[in-house]
């Protein structure tokens, strides 16, 4: 297999054959982070990619946030939100959010389980190359993280104003946001694409 790996900041070419476990390579011209190399990765992604769905099924059923103010109550689910935004004449609106806030975050866990599990079995299928070529451009479109922290920002304004209690499905989805980002983040590009095409070789 070929080490070489063109950093994608300056194109610079940077060979990595010497890395150990635990160790990580930058760009020595730009700094651009390059790769981590780590054993055994991928049972820790399979394991927070199959946490995450689990959370966010959990986080779709249960009440997200409840507000109380001057003797009136409002609960709010999570499909609510995109819901709202629908029902006040927003469609366009209402997919974008559900799309970044629920279904792409799914479809990249669902996409890395269907990935991982066969390079963890050392599997070679015709679906490996497409679906790392969708997870790493699918992924940049989940923003799990930022609707949480929105989530958090607006909650600290609307206290000051009504009763706030943050439910079930809020704890589950916040959950879900750090499995997310943890399988992910662990999901390392480099050393992906070259298992696939080791095993592509092989087979």
């Amino acid at each position: 297999m070929n080490d070489d790996i063109a950093c994608p900041g300056c194109d610079l070419i940077v060979n990595v054959s010497a890395l150990q476990h635990g160790h990580n390579a930058s760009c020595p011209r730009c700094g651009h982070f390059l790769t981590r190399m780590r054993n055994n990765s991928f049972d820790r992604i399979i394991a927070f990619a199959l946490a995450g769905l689990i959370f966010l099924a959990l986080s779709l059923f249960y009440p997200f946030l409840s507000f109380s103010s001057s003797g009136l109550e409002s609960i709010m689910t999570l499909p609510q939100t995109p819901g709202t935004l629908w029902h006040y004449g927003m469609p366009e609106i209402a997919l974008v959010v559900s799309a970044f806030i629920i279904v792409i975050p799914a479809i990249v866990l669902v996409m890395i389980l269907s990935l991982c599990v066969p390079l963890r079995q050392r599997r070679h299928t015709s679906l490996l190359a497409p679906l790392a070529r969708g997870i790493f451009t699918l992924q940049a479109w989940a923003m799990v993280e930022v609707f949480i922290i929105g989530v958090i920002v607006a909650l600290t304004k609307i206290a000051a104003m009504a009763t706030v209690v943050i439910g079930f499905s809020f704890w589950a989805y916040a959950i879900f946001a750090v499995c997310f980002i943890v399988s992910v983040a662990n999901l390392d590009r480099y050393q992906c694409w070259q298992l696939i095409e080791a095993l592509g070789v092989k087979s």
